[in-house]
């Protein structure tokens, strides 16, 4: 297939990348132009403006794609501006668990409705990150259905690539002795593997399915199981404080996603503990080796 990506140059963007190239499809990815790749000839390339309607009909409107996946996807706009000059069969948008207002352990995809949801045309800045999401996915289902799109949702991507360092954070302040406030140490959260999060992306294309649908690795993990583990392998204690650094997973209470829509479609997600312990073994080999 002939696939556009945009959003391809770091983390789980590259991860599908990859996932798509090892399946044998002709990829081009779509960027600013201010960041390098490491695709080398594997793929084409074009420099787009994301936020210049005028661009993008000039620098993809007249190709057509097999499929497109959008990586940067952050509100109704974003989703106007580039579906109002695509010609694709199918749009596979990244979307987020963030849409779901009431989340929980096992939160499924009926929870959220893009399709009843009241549409606001907004950009990025107009709202909080979590309502800005639910407004890309209801433009994308309400206004443009005849791209037989599909919106993934994903919990909290990490891995070693993953640029926000939320779990690297707490790693970090044990390993320096740093006094950190954690307002949620018992809540049970999901998350994904930044590499499955490509993989699982990638299969969604050869998939027919449409509408949304929930991505996670099995299982949950709380703050306090992810701290005593670097605690024991560290021989060093966390410092608790309500003055200390805020945690970036404050607030956020135990939840993780159902995964059984795509589990009756033949995916199958690994065990969370199966990977996440060895990727904190990683981050603490990189502290203890830059201190």
């Amino acid at each position: 297939m002939k696939v556009l990506v945009i959003g391809g140059t770091r983390f789980f963007g590259v991860h599908l990348v990859n996932s798509l190239l090892s399946r044998g499809h002709k990829v081009t990815i779509a960027t600013r132009g201010n960041a390098k790749d490491v695709f080398g000839d594997k793929v084409e390339r074009i420099i787009i403006e994301r936020n210049d309607p005028s661009n993008l009909k000039e620098t993809i409107g007249g190709d057509y794609y097999d499929v497109v996946f959008d990586n940067i996807a952050y509100c109704s706009n974003d989703v106007k501006g580039l579906l109002s000059s695509l010609k694709c069969g199918r749009y596979i948008m990244t979307s987020s668990a963030s849409v779901y207002t009431n989340q929980h352990i096992q939160t499924s995809e009926s929870e959220f409705d893009p399709i009843s949801y009241p549409l606001k045309w907004c950009f990025r800045e107009d709202f909080p990150y979590n309502e800005a999401k639910r407004q890309a996915e209801s433009a994308l289902f309400q206004i443009y259905p005849q791209f037989g799109s599909v919106a993934v949702r994903l919990p909290y991507v990490i891995g070693e690539d993953d640029y926000t360092k939320r779990l690297y954070f707490y790693v970090e302040q044990i390993i320096k002795g740093n006094s950190i406030n954690v307002d949620n140490l018992n809540e049970k959260i999901g998350f994904i593997d930044s590499a499955e999060a490509g993989d699982f992306l990638a299969w969604i294309a050869e998939q027919n399915f449409v509408g949304a649908i929930n991505g996670n690795s099995n299982g949950t993990i709380s703050l306090k199981e992810i701290i005593e583990y670097v605690e024991l392998k560290t021989n060093k204690k966390a410092i608790y404080s309500s003055e200390g650094l805020e945690g970036p997973y404050n607030g956020q209470k135990s939840f993780d996603l159902d995964v059984i829509h795509a589990n009756k479609l033949g995916y199958c997600f690994t065990d969370l503990n199966s990977w996440i312990y060895k990727l904190l073994d990683k981050y603490i080999r990189t502290l203890e080796a830059n201190i």
